[in-house]
């Protein structure tokens, strides 16, 4: 269920075109301040839209974070610089290290973004967008994106009420345990068949596919949108550019080189780029702030 958030508020295009900046330049930019904006503001943004029910998430993400990081200087020994030696006198380097500290940062600040974007992106928004030039597609995205959920709340419901005759299992043995998930995926399985029945013959009756497919949506693409639209294509724009320029060019074995702050576009594009991704977070903030001044004036 999308939460309601200001930046959710938004036309589904300022939801998509920013998680498609946000997630691609995670994944390209290696610089390690990048980096960090990258996490620290999907952090910031997923604790904005999912409030405390992130927390778990987020603490299991740090010990992932944690294990890659030293994990690739044990796998790794390439890089000049030798912090110390183990096991046979290999090496544990810091260009090693760092690099484990970069891949950390991609998988963990990735993570976040798809997070957020599955909290905001509803079927309903990615049918909006799609759907009048990918019809089918889009269609079928949506209906897996819906069945999934769907699928776990019906799985807990099944193996509650196998609970409640004392046919769950959990206390028996391997092969009680394993005759309980038997039962509770051909449950599943039926259930999921008798549902796809359904919607193909809901389908069928509705008239699906005899004629010229309509859209309907509740969304409409105002001002506030265009403004933030603009913002954005601006903002990446210029931390494009500066990458381009060399903002963000790193080298990490057989030794670290990196531009720091000392080169203006990486200066510059630095500053965009936190912008960039720090508007949804705004966004939220202002709004939530705003709410609860006028609460307070009640």
């Amino acid at each position: 269920m999308e939460n309601a958030t200001r930046f959710s508020q938004y036309n589904p295009i300022i939801n998509f075109t920013f998680f498609i900046g946000a997630i691609c330049c995670s994944m390209l930019f290696m610089h390690p301040a990048y980096l960090v904006a990258s996490i620290f503001m999907s952090l910031a943004f997923n604790l904005s839209t999912k409030g405390l029910k992130s927390l778990k998430m987020i603490g299991f993400l740090l010990l992932v974070f944690a294990f890659v990081t030293v994990i690739n200087p044990i796998l790794n020994t390439a890089g000049n610089t030798v912090l110390f030696t183990y096991f046979n006198d290999r090496s544990f380097t810091l260009e090693a290290l760092t690099y484990g500290f970069v891949f950390a940062s991609i998988f963990v600040s990735v993570i976040l973004w798809f997070s957020s974007y599955n909290a905001i992106m509803t079927s309903d928004k990615f049918v909006y967008i799609f759907g009048p030039v990918l019809p089918a597609i889009s269609m079928i995205i949506s209906m897996v994106m819906r069945f999934v959920p769907n699928y776990s709340t019906k799985a807990k419901q099944i193996s509650t009420a196998r609970q409640c005759i004392g046919l769950a299992g959990e206390n028996g043995d391997k092969k009680d345990r394993l005759k309980n998930a038997e039962s509770i995926l051909s449950s599943l399985t039926s259930w999921a068949f008798e549902g796809g029945i359904s919607t193909a013959d809901s389908m069928r009756s509705r008239g699906y596919g005899t004629g010229k497919r309509t859209n309907y949506s509740i969304y409409r693409f105002d001002y506030h949108d265009l403004s933030l639209l603009i913002t954005m294509i601006l903002l990446l724009g210029i931390v494009a550019f500066c990458s381009i320029s060399g903002a963000t060019k790193v080298e990490y074995l057989p030794e670290i080189s990196i531009n720091w702050f000392d080169n203006i576009y990486t200066l510059v594009g630095f500053i965009a780029y936190v912008l960039f991704l720090s508007l949804p977070t705004i966004l939220n903030i202002k709004e939530e702030i705003t709410w609860r001044i006028l609460r307070s004036r009640i």
